[in-house]
């Protein structure tokens, strides 16, 4: 090899070559950066998406174990071998609605209430205890949760978080008959909008069937 073109060789790229390559660079650059972009975005709404589909599942599973109970007896109304049923559904209800306390004074209004009956032979074998559900929204740095609250035997409350950034004013309740009459309904519903800004609203209906007769 020549001295000047071990000299050239040894020298580095030229300008030319430089400018050629950060073209190249900046050609590839740009399409790539888009895809890299698009992709977190996508990652982004399917982490919101999958979320939003959590919180769906884990409120069906309590709602439908909570509606398969519900129902309180009329002891004091016997008729030979009925025993019929006192209302056990309540709406729009207040923490101590019907006499029936569950949390402390300032909890809010639940969406539904939900009765029933449970036998404790620690406590009694002659009267069961009465198990509160409530089901309310809660706001928690200015985002809306949806909560159920159980009590069993006594007004404090076991809170558990089951859906995240619900839309106030979405949650209603339904009933195959009257919700609120003696007679207990089979069927409940209860609807509620939750939303992510990536995912937009996501309707969640939960159902629930009495077993009891």
């Amino acid at each position: 090899m020549q001295l000047r073109d071990r000299i050239r060789s040894e020298g580095g790229f030229t300008l030319v070559e430089l400018l050629v390559a950060i073209a190249i660079i900046g050609i590839i650059t740009i399409p790539l950066s888009g895809t890299i972009v698009s992709a977190l975005k996508n990652s982004g709404t399917t982490q919101d998406r999958m979320a939003l589909s959590h919180d769906a599942q884990l409120s069906s599973s309590y709602f439908a174990r909570d509606v398969a109970g519900v129902g309180i007896r009329d002891y004091d109304n016997v008729n030979g071998n009925s025993l019929p049923f006192k209302a056990s559904i309540q709406l729009n209800a207040a923490y101590n609605q019907g006499g029936y306390s569950c949390g402390p004074a300032g909890t809010p209004t639940a969406a539904l209430r939900l009765l029933s009956d449970a036998w404790d032979p620690a406590h009694s074998m002659t009267a069961p205890e009465t198990v509160v559900v409530a089901y309310y929204l809660k706001t928690v740095a200015g985002s809306t949760e949806l909560h159920r609250l159980k009590c069993s035997g006594s007004d404090t409350p076991f809170d558990v978080l089951i859906a995240h950034n619900v839309k106030p004013g979405s949650v209603t309740a339904t009933c195959s008959s009257s919700c609120e009459a003696a007679a207990v309904p089979d069927e409940i519903t209860l609807r509620l909008t939750a939303t992510r800004p990536s995912v937009g609203d996501y309707p969640i209906t939960l159902n629930g069937q009495r077993r009891q007769s």
